[in-house]
C-alpha cells in the first residue's frame, strides 16, 4: 500500500479573477502563500515528492518542503484552454466556440487547446507512469492543479464519483491509499 497527498497549489490572481488558468504560468499571489503557510501545519512527511512543472506548483512545493528535493512530472500540468486561456466565463459569454464548448458539458475540444478526455487520459498515464516507480509502505506527495486531481481520482478512485466530485479549493488537500490499482480517499 502507498500513502497518497494529493495538494492543489495555492491560489494565483488568476484562480481570484476565477480565469482559465492552464498553461498560463503564474506565480502564487498573496493569498495563495498564505493558504500554502497554513498547510504547514497539517505537517506533511512524505518519503518522495512529484511536482507539476509549473511555476504555482513548484512555489507550493519549495514552501511546503524547502529542503526536498523533488521529481517534476510534466503530464500532471492542468487543461490546456487554448483560446479560452486566461479569460473568464463572462469575457467568453459572446465567443460561439465557448458556448459550444459549455453546451457540451464541457467535453468537447477546446479550440487550440485540448479535450477534457485528452486532458484527463494526459494526466492517468502521468499518474500510471510515476506511481509504479514508488515502492509499497511509501507516503508520496502530489503537488498538482485542481483538474489533474480530478481526472485521477475519477479514473483510480473506488467508489466511482464522476470528476467534479474531487474538486478542492486552492492550498486544500485530500489524503488517499493506493493499492492493486486503485484510490481509496480517506474521510
Amino acid at each position: 500500500m502507498i500513502r497518497i497527498v494529493f495538494i492543489r497549489h495555492g491560489a494565483t490572481a488568476g484562480n481570484l479573477e476565477k480565469r482559465y488558468i492552464g498553461r498560463t504560468d503564474e506565480p502564487l499571489c498573496e493569498l495563495g502563500i498564505s493558504q500554502v503557510e497554513t498547510l504547514k501545519e497539517a505537517a506533511f512527511h512524505p518519503d518522495k515528492l512529484f511536482v507539476s512543472p509549473m511555476l504555482r506548483t513548484r512555489q507550493t512545493a519549495e514552501i511546503l518542503f524547502p529542503q526536498m528535493a523533488y521529481t517534476t512530472v510534466k503530464d500532471m500540468t492542468e487543461t490546456d484552454f487554448g483560446i479560452f486561456e486566461g479569460k473568464t466565463a463572462d469575457e467568453l459569454s459572446t465567443v460561439v466556440e465557448y458556448q459550444i464548448w459549455v453546451d457540451s458539458w464541457c467535453q468537447g475540444a477546446i479550440p487550440q487547446g485540448e479535450s477534457t478526455a485528452a486532458f484527463k487520459k494526459r494526466c492517468c498515464k502521468a499518474f500510471d507512469k510515476t506511481i509504479q516507480t514508488v515502492l509499497d509502505d511509501t507516503t508520496v506527495v502530489f503537488v498538482v492543479h485542481g483538474g489533474t486531481i480530478m481526472a485521477i481520482l475519477e479514473e483510480y478512485a473506488r467508489p466511482q464519483k464522476d470528476f467534479y466530485s474531487y474538486h478542492i479549493s486552492n492550498g486544500a488537500y485530500i489524503s488517499c491509499t493506493y493499492e492493486n490499482g486503485v484510490i481509496t480517499v480517506n474521510s
